[in-house]
């Protein structure tokens, strides 16, 4: 058994400051109070220092090890993730173009007993995230590449203004770059009901800078975001250290499993899993992606 492995939730994660084991206490409630505020007026919320400042050197190892088993593929999207030669009217939104240049290291490149593998499968650490999105219950995605990822964006490239296809993500910053590579966000620029493409087509056109927040992340911070509904990206890397995050997918439902197509795109290739799945999932609001 390595060192990692037999430490407890208590020693990876700073539980000092959040108390997991006792979110029904006066500090836990508090913890998650300040986070379902955040969450529900801005659609984000970091938690600086999840991880003990004694283990973000490990981190940054992890990923730095693990980036290499990455799928590139740079690609012509759109914020849509729908196809760039669709029928769209001529001032839509996702007529515009971007190179996306990062890359994903998918679930089963990923040790089980990493810390990120570790973290991901607590049932603690995932009812901690459950209470601070308001949710009575959470599940590890089913799918076997897309449950846990790591994020590379390589220098020079950048991961450009998109929508995620869940409703809310949880993710840490592992690595950071040496410059640029910076997270920003238009906080809650739509809804289930409203696409408000006039917003969307004001940031990509470089007019809606009212609506840009910009977040600062150091390795070793959680962040959680309702990515559905807030328009975001991480801007182009510079200088020469790619940046790394680790992306937690949870679902309310179990055995959710990605599309083939999304799938493909991401990593470059299905298992029999996606095959069988493939036509099961269900949309829960008419939005475009």
């Amino acid at each position: 058994m390595s060192t990692l492995e037999a430490m407890t939730l208590d020693q990876v994660v700073d539980t000092n400051r959040y108390p997991l084991s006792e979110l029904d206490g006066a500090e836990g409630q508090a913890v998650v109070a300040r986070a379902c505020r955040e969450l529900s007026a801005l659609g984000c919320t970091v938690l600086p220092d999840f991880i003990r400042p004694s283990l973000q050197d490990v981190l940054r190892e992890e990923g730095s090890s693990l980036a290499p088993g990455a799928y590139h593929d740079i690609e012509t999207v759109n914020v849509y993730n729908i196809a760039v030669d669709s029928d769209l009217p001529e001032d839509h939104p996702g007529r515009r173009t971007f190179q996306r240049g990062n890359a994903f290291v998918a679930r089963d490149r990923i040790p089980a007993d990493s810390l990120i593998g570790r973290l991901y499968s607590n049932d603690v650490f995932r009812d901690f995230v459950a209470r601070c999105f308001g949710l009575p219950r959470l599940y590890e995605l089913a799918d076997p590449l897309s449950g846990l990822v790591l994020n590379v964006v390589p220098p020079g490239m950048e991961h450009p203004w998109h929508f995620d296809t869940n409703e809310f993500t949880v993710s840490m910053l592992t690595r950071e770059a040496e410059d640029g590579g910076v997270f920003e966000y238009c906080p809650n620029i739509r809804t289930a009901q409203d696409e408000n493409f006039a917003d969307v087509r004001d940031v990509l056109d470089g007019r809606g800078h009212r609506l840009i927040r910009s977040l600062p992340l150091r390795p070793g911070d959680l962040q959680l975001f309702k990515g559905r509904y807030s328009l975001h990206r991480v801007s182009p890397v510079r200088g020469a250290t790619a940046r790394h995050s680790a992306i937690f997918a949870y679902s309310e439902r179990p055995g959710v499993i990605g599309s083939v197509a999304r799938t493909r795109q991401l990593f470059g290739r299905v298992l029999p899993e996606h095959l069988a799945a493939e036509g099961r999932a269900v949309r829960g609001d008419g939005l475009l992606d």
